[in-house]
């Protein structure tokens, strides 16, 4: 190669070695430490609230069961103390949106209110590369959303143990673990929804771009996801049982029901009315507007029973509760790591 043809490298050319992975830790603290810490003052705030709350549910809820002799006047009242005490509460319902307000106040910040202020286009062309950088930052977060959710599921779960040991107490009422309202508040389904409505979080800020529309289409993604996954996939993560004339287990999940006679399908509902003065005229009587009157000699159940009827019934077994915690919230977890990677390839393939 002669003199004339050589190429000179310009100063500076060589590699540039990336910068490492640990370096992102602080670089995410830095950008996120007001959001992290608003999630930890709210859990915090949260949790002394349900834990001064919860010492009142525990202590009525021992002072019910041990009472004695059960069905006295005393052990009656007890019991409705327990049941009274932050009612409001029992349910569940109150403390749903937890989740998905911790992943619409982390999530969408990630990446929209960088493309908000413009600051990407610094972010993007710095040492440590865009797909890195946003790798790194969403894990991290990632990480630390679901150690948050995880630590504050423990107390949720220890706030409702006396609700969901009621049912093996014979004098006060309880709350099924596989209610709507209590089932995605413990354990791994509550880690898994906290994940996802973060992960929804990002892609949403990723595609709009504005932090306060990516916060409405967060919530609104995840409320469409929570009320589809309870009313129409939790029941079929394992086939049903199936049980005739109630010899279901205390605190099953009934999922559908429905009577036969002769082995053939006779109505779906628990009480055809219309038939009870007929087969039972001793025991019922035709009411005013449809409406049936009993005697009390028996109840519907063993009227019908005794004419020939069969009551069915499919259910899920308490002892199943585990194993769709961890279906439900392995689930979350795909679908949340799934979301996460179409950001990262999204945010690598986005010119700066």
């Amino acid at each position: 190669m002669t003199a004339s043809t050589a190429t000179v490298a310009p100063r500076g050319a060589a590699h540039v070695r990336p910068l490492p992975w640990r370096r992102m830790l602080w670089v995410t603290w830095r950008h996120h430490r007001v959001a992290l810490g608003g999630v930890v003052l709210f859990l915090g705030v949260l949790a002394l609230w349900l834990w001064a709350t919860g010492l009142s549910v525990h202590h009525a809820f021992a002072a019910a069961v041990a009472c004695r002799p059960v069905g006295s006047p005393n052990c009656s009242n007890l019991a409705i103390d327990f049941e009274s005490t932050n009612s409001f509460l029992k349910g569940g319902f109150v403390l749903q949106p937890i989740p998905a307000l911790i992943g619409a106040f982390v999530g969408p910040v990630v990446l929209a209110r960088e493309f908000e202020t413009g600051t990407f286009r610094y972010a993007w062309t710095q040492g440590f590369g865009r797909w890195r950088w946003a790798a790194a930052k969403l894990v991290l977060l990632g990480v630390a959303v679901a150690g948050f959710a995880a630590a504050f599921s423990v107390l949720l779960s220890w706030y409702y143990q006396p609700y969901v040991a009621a049912q093996h107490a014979p004098n006060v009422a309880g709350a099924s673990p596989f209610s709507a309202g209590l089932f995605d508040l413990q354990g791994p389904a509550f880690v898994g929804w906290t994940l996802a409505a973060f992960a929804i979080g990002v892609l949403a800020g990723m595609l709009i771009r504005r932090i306060v529309p990516a916060i409405v289409a967060t919530l609104a993604a995840y409320t469409a996801l929570a009320l589809l996954t309870a009313n129409a996939f939790r029941e079929h993560y394992m086939a049903p049982l199936a049980a005739k004339n109630l010899h279901i287990p205390s605190w099953a999940w009934i999922l559908s029901e429905w009577w036969t006679k002769g082995g053939t399908y006779a109505f779906e509902s628990r009480l055809q009315l219309d038939l009870l003065p007929r087969l039972c005229p001793s025991a019922f009587s035709a009411g005013p507007h449809g409406g049936v009157s009993p005697s009390g000699a028996m109840t519907a159940t063993q009227c019908l029973i005794q004419h020939g009827y069969v009551e069915w019934a499919t259910y899920q077994p308490i002892s199943r509760f585990w194993p769709f915690q961890w279906i439900e919230g392995g689930c979350l977890l795909a679908l949340s790591a799934l979301l996460v990677a179409a950001t990262v390839w999204l945010v690598r393939r986005r010119a700066a």
